[in-house]
């Protein structure tokens, strides 16, 4: 009967030996990617990733936006006549006035390039505040869930803090010098519809419009281009996607 005992022990010992080993290698495999060895991203690694790539796109835009013609070269973000002032402009156009609407047109986006040089510690301040539940359902969502996301979540508060510095702007580039003339020569038609727009709300909204576009645009190239991953932590984050 001790020898059945015995023996019995051993077998039992041996199962739990198998077993152990079993549930290791199934613990290797799981914290291991199969194909580097690498363990598998977390969540807080995600997010970190998508926040460089957030904060290396509102750079890199701003570089390109800041730069002379950065808005007024771009036909992607050119900002055009207010609409809501459209019939000003027609007006102004059938009164001989081309070259004043041209220039107030030039000037609204030079406005909208020197407001864009201040704006990547606004940006940054943004992006370090954001608090982002599920970073794996914005990493693997659209190209430009991140932007998407950072849009939503900051889009007022960017706004409040971005109008001083348009504000600033439309001074520096004496904006309302350019519009004074077409409004005052179309506000003197008699019985028309007085008209005078808020430009310096009107040029922080499609400045700050201008400035997402080109986010997203900078995000869609770190997804798709591993050349445009200049971190390690965007390599490592993104480069998961290739996979």
């Amino acid at each position: 009967m001790k020898k059945i005992k015995i023996l019995a022990g051993i077998a039992l010992v041996g199962v739990l030996a198998v077993a152990c080993t079993e549930l290791q290698q199934v613990a290797g495999e799981v914290l291991t990617t199969p194909t580097t060895g690498e363990k598998p991203l977390t969540n807080e690694e995600v997010i970190s990733g998508l926040k460089e790539a957030l904060t290396v796109g509102a750079k890199n835009s701003v570089s390109l936006t800041s730069a002379v013609d950065g808005f007024n070269g771009n036909s992607l973000i050119r900002i055009p006549f207010p609409p809501e002032a459209e019939k000003v402009r027609t007006k102004a156009l059938e009164l001989g006035l081309d070259e004043q609407v041209e220039k107030f047109e030039l000037t609204l986006n030079r406005a909208a390039e020197a407001a864009s040089k201040e704006a990547v510690p606004i940006f940054v301040d943004a992006i370090k505040g954001m608090s982002i539940g599920d970073g794996f359902a914005i990493l693997r969502g659209e190209d430009n869930a991140a932007t998407n996301y950072l849009r939503e979540k900051t889009s007022a508060q960017l706004m409040e803090k971005f109008r001083p510095v348009v504000n600033n702007a439309t001074q520096q580039v004496e904006l309302t010098k350019y519009w004074n003339p077409i409004i005052t020569t179309y506000n003197k038609i008699p019985f028309v519809e007085k008209q005078n727009p808020d430009l310096d709300a009107y040029v922080t909204e499609r400045a700050m419009a201008g400035l997402f576009t080109m986010v997203e645009k900078e995000e869609k190239k770190i997804r798709d281009n591993p050349a445009a991953r200049v971190s390690d932590i965007l390599k490592k984050v993104f480069g998961s996607l290739d996979k």
